[in-house]
């Protein structure tokens, strides 16, 4: 059992407030749905379904001797796009990531920006 929880289950000496910082009402400070009050109901943003680019285009391989296909994952500050950015799949993801950095072995990509 850790230091100062005891069998009671928590607390360790915080006094009334539980340790919330002794405010009352929740992260606005007490204005309850002042923005709501304002802008009427909030509408959700409609996010894209990103489509793997090799996947669409039926490419089985990525070479990594073709800068022009891999380039566009490496951003200017060398850093290997993730797959939640780029929308490639696991499978290509994987073998674009092999690739980049076969590319950067033999100085056809650079590992980082000055």
């Amino acid at each position: 059992m850790p230091f100062g929880q005891g069998r009671g289950g928590g607390g360790g000496g915080r006094g009334k407030s539980g340790g919330r910082g002794g405010r009352s009402g929740g992260r606005d400070g007490g204005r309850a749905g002042d923005k709501k009050d304002q802008q009427g109901q909030r509408r959700t943003l409609f996010r894209r379904h990103k489509v793997c680019k090799f996947c669409a285009d039926k490419i089985d391989d990525i070479d990594y001797k073709d800068v022009k296909l891999v380039g566009p994952f490496v951003p200017e500050r060398g850093k290997i796009l993730p797959r939640r950015i780029s929308g490639t799949c696991a499978m290509h993801q994987r073998k674009l990531q092999t690739a980049i950095k076969r590319a950067r072995q033999i100085a056809l990509i650079p590992y980082v920006t000055e």
